[in-house]
């Protein structure tokens, strides 16, 4: 891999790659989620949201030192510890992919109709075409960091702008951040939201796209741990911005659509005006995650021959056709994403201690030493993500048996 990149360009790298996480990472799901869970919790979600933050740190900063370090994608440390595994998680990373990219598909194209009021195939078709051109660039690399700061800051200022316009009560929230209602009441909550924003795929979304920009060794370190740090922070601060959005509206007395809680937010924060906005925000939320998506659960499949290195933007254009065809033929089957989700929830355990492992094995980091600290808050992360999968696989029974 290429060392010998100049600090401007690794500024720059490293900006794309929290973007990518970042703007992943808020999807429609992210905006449906949190919606839904102020209403429900209002102040005292704030806790759930700390804690998710902190454990979301835990996970990102090991994993991205580790295969910047190493060089590796999360495929390749694992194959490199036992033989085989790094297939079955790129398996479980691909079916996942899809299944939060027809959603993502689902989102862009309701975007759409909000703004432009297309039928919601036309919307599909629209959203396969954008992102299937920005990776036919011939370098696509830079072109899509770009295209993730830009959605990443149109994200932040447009919720920003409608939580500063429904008056939250932010004093009560920092209270409840520390001091909720109820503790154990959060516990799902917290697991939704550490599985929607680094489970499956997007934990690797950064640490691929610093591998792929060489941007790797020891020597890169301490720029890898900010770089993680402020992908989890952008993810932050726009589910705090939404959060207190939705705070305010409903401590103001209003009731969120079911269907679709987030429009509600921006409808009663500023009127007709703010459902376009939420239009817009959710189409730039969908289509940047649709991009994210592709890009890292493809980046899995890298390693397994030369042909996916070579014609790697062809293989995205390929899994965004797939997804897309799937959202025009049969839509968003709920227990496809539901499975899905399970599935992360599994696999972030599995894979976090194939990094926590990985990070003590010469062979993969050479003469690295990984602090600590970062195994001991790891360790405790995997404990707190087999307990999301249980939930997790609980919820798979429930849906199969009907209960």
């Amino acid at each position: 891999m290429n060392h010998t990149i100049s600090d401007k360009d690794r500024r720059k790298f490293l900006t794309g790659a929290i973007f990518l996480m970042a703007t992943s990472a808020i999807g429609p799901a992210f905006l449906t989620q949190t919606a839904r869970f102020t209403e429900q919790f209002l102040a005292s979600f704030a806790f759930a949201i700390l804690i998710s933050l902190i454990i979301d740190i835990g996970v990102q900063m090991n994993i991205w030192r580790v295969i910047s370090v190493s060089g590796k994608r999360g495929q390749e440390i694992a194959n490199a510890l036992l033989p085989g595994l790094g297939y079955v998680i790129a398996g479980l990373i691909l079916f996942g992919g899809f299944a939060f990219n027809i959603a993502n598909i689902g989102g862009a194209a309701l975007g759409l109709n909000v703004l432009f009021d297309l039928p919601l195939t036309a919307g599909g078709v629209i959203t396969a075409v954008l992102t299937i051109g920005l990776f036919m660039f011939k370098r696509f690399g830079p072109v899509m960091d770009r295209v993730m700061q830009v959605c990443g800051i149109i994200m932040l200022l447009m919720v920003g702008y409608v939580m500063f316009n429904s008056s939250p009560p932010v004093q009560e929230a920092a209270y409840r951040a520390i001091v909720p209602e109820g503790y154990m009441m959060l516990l799902l909550p917290i697991v939704t939201i550490v599985g929607g924003t680094v489970g499956g795929y997007i934990s690797f979304a950064g640490g691929h796209r610093l591998v792929d920009a060489g941007i790797t060794g020891k020597e890169n370190v301490k720029f890898v741990g900010r770089a993680a740090n402020l992908g989890i922070l952008t993810t932050g601060v726009m589910r705090v911005f939404l959060f207190l959005a939705v705070l305010g509206v409903v401590t103001a007395g209003y009731s969120l659509d079911e269907n679709n809680p987030a429009a509600t937010v921006f409808q009663v924060g500023l009127g007709d005006v703010g459902y376009y906005l939420f239009g817009l925000v959710l189409f730039v939320a969908a289509i940047s995650s649709v991009i994210g998506c592709a890009y890292t659960s493809v980046s899995f499949l890298r390693s397994f021959h030369p042909i996916f290195a070579k014609q790697n933007n062809f293989f995205i254009a390929g899994f965004i056709i797939i997804s897309a065809l799937i959202f025009l033929t049969i839509g968003q089957p709920v227990q496809l994403l539901i499975l899905a989700g399970a599935l992360n929830g599994l696999i972030l355990p599995v894979v976090l201690t194939t990094i926590l492992i990985a990070s003590r094995k010469k062979s993969i980091v050479g003469d690295y030493h990984h602090p600590t600290w970062l195994i001991v808050f790891g360790a405790l992360t995997v404990v707190v993500t087999l307990g999301a999968g249980y939930i997790a696989l609980e919820g798979i029974v429930n849906l199969w048996t009907g209960n």
